[in-house]
């Protein structure tokens, strides 16, 4: 690590970085201009020229270097924490960032910087206290050098808050904070407006002393400190942001606080991280590279994986091919390498509420009655997935289990129900479909939405044969922007193919985050009703109380207006190779490669 040194004399230093190596290359003379006070009889400051020599050591040598292998599903819409959306982004960002808290393998919260938080008798002020040993960190990709920039502060958090919440920024994540009081005015506030930066400081988190952070909220909120695992209690580092504005999350410039710092990033090409030394627990890290290409096609990973190109199937690169499952689940060496068991997730349709014919209610149950869940989990989905009558999938605090809501889309009787499907379409005008006109279902570019659509689309044509229904596909980043809530009514599809994985376990991550009329609505649903039953839940300390407040939010959303179609709840379909010998898989986004442990020389063994 290079550090500018101050001089008392213009003499020759000789420092060097250390990192593992295995060979050391010849000393390098750099010319570097530096400031030399001159002590007691001179006062003033010389600026003069001195060679000082510079003893860099290599980095290892590519065959050196265990590294992990994956497929990079799509281009990410961006790097920053708190500001791009989840999924592909947020597992990129959980390696190379932390954040106030995280979870652990069976959903719950751990300390990350926090080394612990108190809450106050009311509920209302939460106070977290931060580890003084984790420090920013800067590569550079074309020396390999990391630099020490100064230790991450309860500064640094406050700034990542009003960063996520800044308007200017248009942070996908920021309606997640509204629960800090402040927030949602600031976040909904006209950055032009004479109070902008007063409703910013009122935000409520602040900086206690150097390593203490507290937040003060609306109301009792016993998921805040899920919240801040979620990618949203992340600081980033003021200086370079504002040196380099939204470009600070590019290879070259952005700093990082975790296990592993970014050494490129060839936009819609290629990605690479590299393990960062000077990370607080770098001892215990044994990958030292991630690398992959970005790949939109299933198919082309799965071949990959099976050529022994990669070591991963799954997040951040692609699920098994539902075409390659009977396979893999018969194979004797592939089966043994697969992973399929639960997740907290939910695969459904958004309807686009308020586009006709979709803004009528018997329509969106029609189409929602039509779909024949446990044939679709059985014939092609493959991955015992389980037929989804409601929103948030089992593992989630306040999720609905028994068949209470929704029975009328999993009838033990198929054609009955494909029959309550007609006559509801009938009875809202359109007979076997007719009259519907052109019916558009988008997802975004994978194999795997795509046989699900046409297997779906199949259904829908079997129930309603006058109904002309077409799929088509764009781009993630394409996709994203069509999907939100302020895209014009006549830009949006009349269903978008959707997949939620928790951020946080609890039903608020589900009913409040995607279906309240201020959240990341992508069906453009609202009920008064809805928001009250949330709201109102999203303070109440009485768990009871609280789960039954998420059972009428549930009943509003899936029973009385129908606004999304549920299908299922998600399994993880994944692979791994043998040598991946040891592995942390969350039940929420961002699995810890730091934690992954790999045998190298099985590994490249294989490869030969």
């Amino acid at each position: 690590m290079l550090k500018k040194i101050a001089l008392l004399f213009a003499i020759m230093m000789v420092s060097s970085l250390v990192i593992s190596s295995c060979t050391a290359p010849e000393p390098q003379v750099i010319k570097e201009t530096v400031e030399v006070e001159k002590v007691e009889t001179v006062e003033v400051v010389e600026t003069v020229e001195v060679e000082k020599l510079v003893e860099v050591t290599a980095a290892p040598a590519e065959e050196d270097r265990v590294t992990l292998d994956i497929v990079i599903n799509a281009e990410p819409t961006g790097l920053e924490p708190g500001v791009s959306p989840g999924g592909l982004d947020h597992w990129l960002k959980e390696q190379m960032f932390m954040g106030l808290t995280g979870f652990n393998e069976n959903a719950e919260v751990v300390p990350e910087l926090a080394t612990d938080w108190s809450v106050s008798d009311d509920g209302l002020t939460w106070t977290f206290h931060m580890r003084d040993d984790v420090k920013w960190v800067h590569l550079n990709p074309s020396t390999g050098e990391f630099e020490d920039r100064g230790p991450v502060t309860a500064d640094d958090v406050v700034y990542g808050i009003q960063r996520s919440l800044n308007p200017t920024t248009a942070s996908w994540l920021g309606y997640k904070l509204y629960v800090i009081e402040g927030a949602e005015e600031f976040n909904t506030a006209d950055p032009n407006a004479e109070d902008f930066e007063a409703l910013r400081d009122a935000v409520g988190v602040k900086a206690v002393d150097d390593y203490t952070v507290e937040f003060t909220l609306n109301g009792p909120a016993a998921y805040f400190s899920s919240i801040l695992g979620s990618g949203l209690g992340v600081p980033v580092p003021r200086a370079t942001i504002e040196e380099y504005g939204d470009e600070w999350t590019e290879a070259g410039l952005i700093l990082t606080n975790g296990p592993y710092a970014l050494e490129e990033w060839i936009h819609g090409t290629h990605i690479r991280l590299v393990k960062n030394p000077l990370w607080v627990d770098a001892a215990d890290v044994q990958i030292e590279v991630i690398q992959g290409p970005i790949i939109e096609q299933a198919s082309t990973a799965m071949a990959m994986y099976e050529a022994n190109e990669i070591d991963m199937m799954g997040d951040p690169g692609h699920d098994v091919p539902l075409a390659d499952l009977d396979r893999v689940k018969t194979d004797p060496q592939l089966s043994q390498e697969f992973v399929n068991y639960p997740r907290l997730a939910t695969y459904y349709y958004c309807f686009t509420n308020n586009k006709p014919p979709f803004d009528n209610v018997l329509v969106r149950k029609a189409f929602t009655a039509a779909i024949d869940r446990r044939s679709l989990v059985e014939n092609v989905t493959k991955g015992n997935e389980q037929p989804a009558h409601s929103l948030a999938s089992p593992g989630n605090f306040g999720n609905v289990c028994d068949t209470s809501i929704g029975s009328w889309m999993i009838m033990d009787d198929y054609a009955a129900q494909q029959e309550q499907a007609r006559a509801w379409l009938a009875e809202a005008g359109y007979p076997d479909g007719e009259g519907l006109g052109d019916i558009v279902v988008l997802h975004n570019v994978s194999e795997s939405h795509a046989e699900i659509a046409e297997a779906i689309q199949a259904m829908w044509a079997e129930a309603f044969p006058k109904a002309n229904i077409r799929i088509e596909s764009q781009e993630w980043k394409v996709f994203l922007s069509t999907a939100q809530p302020e895209t014009p009514v006549e830009d949006k599809p009349h269903i978008l193919v959707a997949s939620w994985t928790a951020d946080y376990p609890d039903e608020n991550n589900w009913t409040n985050v995607l279906f309240h009329s201020g959240g990341d609505n992508w069906a453009n649903y609202s009920n008064p009703d809805f928001d009250a039953a949330v709201e109102e839940a999203a303070t109440e300390m009485d768990p009871e109380k609280r789960i039954e407040l998420y059972r009428q939010a549930e009943k509003l959303l899936i029973d009385e207006d129908a606004g999304i179609a549920p299908i299922y709840h998600s399994t993880y379909r994944r692979m791994y190779k043998p040598w991946i010998t040891e592995k942390v898989i969350l039940p929420t986004s961002g699995d810890p490669v730091a934690e992954f442990r790999l045998d190298w020389e099985a590994k490249k063994a294989a490869r030969q």
